[in-house]
């Protein structure tokens, strides 16, 4: 009878051809030392160079080594999501496959998860090799905010290195470009025992960074999202609502102040389609009917839900 795992690793990639032999090694002389049984899931993300013929050489070679084929780039989110479905460990630890994060920090990680009873824990890339212009300090901004809005505190919301407890992974849905706030996810289900721990981070061996600038502005944008989403996802009605009812008053009440003026204050004044105050009940009015519109939309959307899947798997493998 096959022993469980113990330790899942989930590991993204896009074109890392160069990094993914040292990197298994790594892993592997980790490992070694550790004893505690393990498996690595590598999912390649669309890649257009060899990693996936790497990936197969060491799944031949390993019988701790999965691999998942993405017939086109999805994104590290949906990445993730596909690592988390096929992860069998009691705890799942995720990292990139750069180099830049070191599994020689993911024995400690569990042992703090386990020894502080935490549902998840976040590396902490503490001193940095990254540009201080393009990476450092935009990330620095990113994690304030993210820090303000979530109200959970941790300062490097971006570091790819954290451990999770099965539980948590196979509960929260990540998917778009959420996986910068797995935390705040977890957060929202109910795990909210959360915990950082300082961590190495590697100056980059091989190849440049797949994430543009761009990745900031998103990364607000969907803190937005996310923010929206905890408040007022379940019940979109109480926001499309409150303000649909907000709208259509004033509306209405425009719209009486217009028809009384008319009718028994200034009969002969001027049509009531040239006053301004005519304009805005309108406007106000056909406002607030798509916002209730949309709340009503969003309610039978939530009532109708169904998981769907994001990505298209082209080949598999599995160990036996």
């Amino acid at each position: 009878m096959q022993n469980a795992i113990e330790i899942s690793l989930v590991i993204p990639l896009l074109n890392e051809e160069e990094s993914l032999r040292p990197l298994h090694q790594w892993i592997a002389d980790v490992f070694e030392k550790d004893k505690r049984s393990y498996e690595v899931i590598y999912v390649d993300d669309g890649s257009s160079d060899d990693s996936w013929s790497i990936i197969s050489a060491l799944a031949t070679k390993n019988p701790n080594v999965k691999g998942i084929q993405f017939v086109r780039n999805y994104g590290k989110s949906q990445a993730l999501h596909a690592g988390f479905e096929m992860a069998q460990g009691a705890f799942i630890v995720t990292l990139d496959a750069d180099l830049q994060d070191s599994p020689e920090e993911i024995p400690s990680l569990i042992n703090t998860l386990i020894d502080q009873k935490l549902d998840l824990i976040s590396g902490w890339k503490k001193k940095r090799y990254d540009s201080i212009i393009f990476k450092n300090i935009p990330s620095k901004l990113f994690n304030w905010a993210a820090r303000g809005v979530s109200g959970i505190y941790l300062h490097d919301f971006n570091c790819g290195l954290k451990a999770y407890r099965k539980e948590v992974i196979k509960t929260i849905d990540v998917h778009g470009e959420m996986h910068r706030y797995i935390p705040v996810l977890a957060a929202n289900e109910g795990f909210n025992k959360i915990g950082e721990q300082v961590v190495q981070h590697q100056a980059r061996q091989y190849g440049h960074t797949k994430f543009g600038a761009d990745r900031f502005f998103k990364g607000f944008l969907d803190l937005i999202t996310l923010w929206f989403i905890n408040r007022f996802g379940k019940q979109p009605m109480h926001f499309f609502g409150l303000w649909g009812t907000i709208m259509l008053l004033i509306g209405f009440g425009f719209t009486v102040y217009l028809g009384i003026d008319k009718l028994f204050f200034n009969i002969q004044a001027r049509l009531i389609t040239e006053r301004p105050e005519f304009y805005i009940a309108l406007t106000l009015m056909l406002l607030g009917s798509q916002f209730f519109i949309a709340g009503f939309l969003g309610e039978i959307i939530l009532r109708s839900q169904r998981s769907n899947k994001r990505y298209n798997i082209r080949t598999q493998t599995l160990s036996k």
